[in-house]
């Protein structure tokens, strides 16, 4: 996989994974590995410091390099089928599982310092970060519901006017009305890149993501390698009904 982490100048302003290669079976019974490239615009390095990255930024990290375990570790048959080419209903739940590690003391602890002393963050720190995790979450909760009803009327409806349709819906469910002149509809790509009448699904990821986390990782350990070697067997090649 490569990794492509840092902003510079005409390059794409978003954080995603795009595949370069499916992993599959070839003709002569070969597998041709999968490649995947992590694209994202974290905190430059400077002269004086190394890239320090926002917590957020890190959640966003693990996320997406959720998506280049996905897409590096399927063992599908066919090149269709290969890494994040599943279902829309289950497709972010790797990523959005991954994203459990950056809300942990434990793992928190092992991936941070000070970039000069070393030193740990303070555990009252760390107790209020890892408790802002549940702040704000019906607004976000609101706001992915506005999206995803929005996607849904849209792709299966007849005509309509999608400015007026989206205040319409933000209105009535993130009960804050959309900005007058602007059309928030417009810059939402994941209308007609490959979400269409999908977006529902990072939403439904997280029911999966949770189970998955919840009922063996943070029961078991958030290191247990046995654990880890299940996960990358039975839910990356498409065998998740034994994960449980």
């Amino acid at each position: 996989f490569y990794l492509d982490l840092h902003p510079r100048e005409g390059k794409y302003g978003h954080a995603a994974v795009f595949g370069l290669q499916p992993g599959c079976l070839l003709p002569d019974g070969q597998r041709q590995p999968a490649i995947a490239a992590m694209v994202a615009n974290f905190t430059k390095p400077t002269s004086e410091k190394p890239s320090l990255l926002l917590h957020d930024e890190v959640v966003t990290y693990f996320h997406e390099f959720g998506h280049v375990m996905h897409q590096i570790c399927a063992q599908a048959d066919y090149a269709m089928f290969s890494g994040t080419r599943v279902e829309r209903d289950f497709v972010e739940a790797p990523s959005q599982m991954l994203e459990n590690w950056c809300w942990e003391k434990e793992s928190l602890n092992r991936m941070s310092k000070h970039y000069k002393d070393g030193c740990s963050i303070p555990d009252e720190m760390m107790d209020k970060l890892v408790a802002s995790r549940n702040a704000n979450t019906g607004v976000h909760c609101a706001r992915q519901i506005t999206f995803g009803l929005f996607d849904q009327i849209i792709h299966t409806g007849g005509k309509c006017d999608v400015v007026e349709t989206f205040a319409k819906v933000q209105r009535d469910i993130f009960r804050i009305p959309a900005t007058p002149g602007t059309s928030f509809p417009a810059s939402f790509a994941h209308l007609a890149s490959g979400y269409d009448a999908q977006y529902y699904g990072y939403m439904w990821s997280e029911v999966f993501s949770a189970d998955m986390f919840h009922s063996r990782f943070k029961t078991e350990g958030l290191s247990n390698s046995a654990v880890g070697k299940d996960y990358r067997v039975y839910s990356k090649a498409r065998r998740l009904e034994r994960w449980r």
